[in-house]
């Protein structure tokens, strides 16, 4: 009887590990869907509300790098006059790491202009639930072509 107790107790503890998981990656999912339909209503205030106040935010050029205050100033002109963007996600992965405290992600997303990109980052539990601490947005780049764009970024660069 001893061993079939710490057996149903093991049982429990992972299902309930697991359910917390599953309940965690549907919050997340929730505030990542979330932040990029409030960048294509271009809803600041719900955008921004979905970040951390130290959240980073890496944009696709080398010099994007922006604390949310001045990824803020950024936006918010944009916001201001309707103009949002949207990306489209395709495929998520989420990992939680930290006794569920903090999560990474990767995603796919399709936009108009730049077609397939990535958005990565992370999210930390916080009083008010889930929040993004960074997101990272890049454009994949196919290694058939990657020489011939980084030669041209660096004649780019160079041309500065």
């Amino acid at each position: 009887m001893k061993y079939g107790c710490s057996v149903m107790l093991f049982m429990l503890i992972t299902f309930v590990t697991h359910a917390k998981s599953e309940s965690d990656e549907q919050a997340i999912n929730q505030i990542l869907d979330s932040f990029h339909q409030a960048a294509a209503d271009a809803n600041g205030q719900r955008y921004f509300n979905l970040m951390t106040d130290d959240a980073i935010f890496l944009g696709t050029d080398a010099s994007e790098r922006w604390t949310k205050a001045n990824f803020k100033d950024y936006v918010e002109p944009h916001f201001t006059k309707g103009n949002g963007w949207l990306y489209i996600p395709q495929h998520r992965n989420i990992s939680l790491i930290n006794n569920t405290q903090v999560a990474f992600f990767d995603e796919l997303l399709n936009n108009v202009n730049y077609g397939l990109c990535r958005g990565t980052g992370i999210l930390v539990k916080t009083a008010q639930g889930w929040k993004i601490s960074q997101y990272n947005l890049s454009v994949p780049l196919p290694n058939a072509i990657a020489k011939d764009v980084a030669q041209q970024i660096k004649e780019h660069q160079e041309s500065k």
